[in-house]
């Protein structure tokens, strides 16, 4: 594997309501694993749950809010199967109108020298994350119906394949990052999600992505990381390194295991929430002094500097418009100087 030390994307969302603007940022900002923007601020479509819903079973969004309301259960679920088995992936396009900026992106792109690009990313929103944020029509989260989680997670991943279908014929490799925020719940006791739950979706979700992309899993608190080292689903982890470097590491031993069977790191170094933006040294030193600590434990220093991406630590699309740019060319200023010092 080529050797990543450093190089910088982003999660995914931008609070920019022009969707060439946006990738114009994207594009000077992580040219070598440019991903196309998110935007929520453009329209409520462009939501994190309501952007990846089209053609789902039994979804409706009426006004702004998605619900699980299907006139009839069964044959929805049916058809959906249907296409599913027929791997008809047109019929899980996301349109223009939930994805501005995929669109943008993508036209952007055939006009691009993509010399300097690397890895080109794409996301989606991890199902159970997905699942936690539409409730039925008698107001529970779907999330408690395994029948419906299975069939959002295969639906998701249709769409991520649609994504990886439009996307592969500028020939560079490709990242698919599901976005999993609700994995900080994994545990305790508002969450029904077991770590086996989440090791079987990811394995299966893995086979259908086989040998298409990179698949990295987002998540932006702290978690169990093991049952991301352990899945077979999982090429790349990316954690919020700001706030959670700490608790991330005691993971060394899972994390020597996961670096030797080819998985890379993606620390979230460059802080989204914090009023003062530091300087790429002081994030520079903050990753160092996490590897000292792995290296202590047992992990090769060259290993972790050859599998190091880094990105901001959740997505920029809540931020004012000058802070999520200030945050991208802070992460642009801190891969640089993680390329020439670390």
């Amino acid at each position: 594997m080529k050797n990543l030390k450093g190089l910088a994307t982003g999660i995914g969302s931008l609070p920019l309501i022009d969707p060439q603007a946006a990738v114009e940022l994207v594009l000077r900002y992580v040219p070598a694993i440019p991903f196309w923007p998110q935007l929520p601020k453009l329209s409520p479509r462009e939501g994190m749950l309501t952007q990846f819903s089209q053609n789902l079973p039994g979804l409706k969004l009426r006004g702004n809010e998605l619900r699980f309301a299907p006139e009839d259960k069964e044959r929805e679920l049916e058809l959906f199967y249907e296409r599913f088995i027929a791997h008809d992936l047109e019929h899980f396009a996301i349109s223009p109108e939930f994805a501005g900026g995929l669109y943008a992106f993508h036209q952007r792109l055939r006009e691009t020298n993509l010399s300097a690009v690397e890895f080109i990313k794409l996301q989606v929103t991890g199902p159970f994350t997905f699942c936690s944020g539409i409730k039925d029509t008698e107001g529970k989260d779907i999330i408690h119906d395994k029948v419906l989680v299975q069939a959002m997670a295969n639906g998701l991943c249709m769409k991520a394949l649609w994504q990886l279908e439009r996307f592969k014929n500028f020939g560079k490799k490709m990242i698919l990052f599901f976005d999993e925020p609700c994995l900080t719940g994994i545990g305790s006791a508002y969450s029904t999600l077991s770590r086996n739950d989440v090791i079987d979706t990811y394995t299966e979700l893995k086979e259908l992505l086989k040998g298409k992309c990179l698949v990295g899993m987002h998540c932006c608190g702290n978690t169990d990381w093991s049952m991301l080292t352990d899945s077979c689903g999982i090429d790349i982890i990316n954690f919020d390194a700001f706030n959670f470097q700490e608790r991330f590491v005691l993971y060394a031993e899972n994390l020597k295991n996961f670096l030797k069977k080819g998985g890379i790191i993606c620390w979230g170094i460059v802080p989204t929430q914090e009023p003062a933006s530091p300087d790429p040294q002081s994030l520079a030193q903050k990753i160092k002094s996490g590897l000292d600590v792995l290296v202590k434990k047992g992990i090769d220093r060259h290993l972790l500097l050859e599998r190091l991406l880094i990105s901001p630590a959740c997505g920029l699309g809540t931020l004012e418009e000058q802070k999520a740019i200030d945050t991208l060319a802070l992460l642009d200023q801190t891969s640089q100087f993680i390329r020439k010092n670390l």
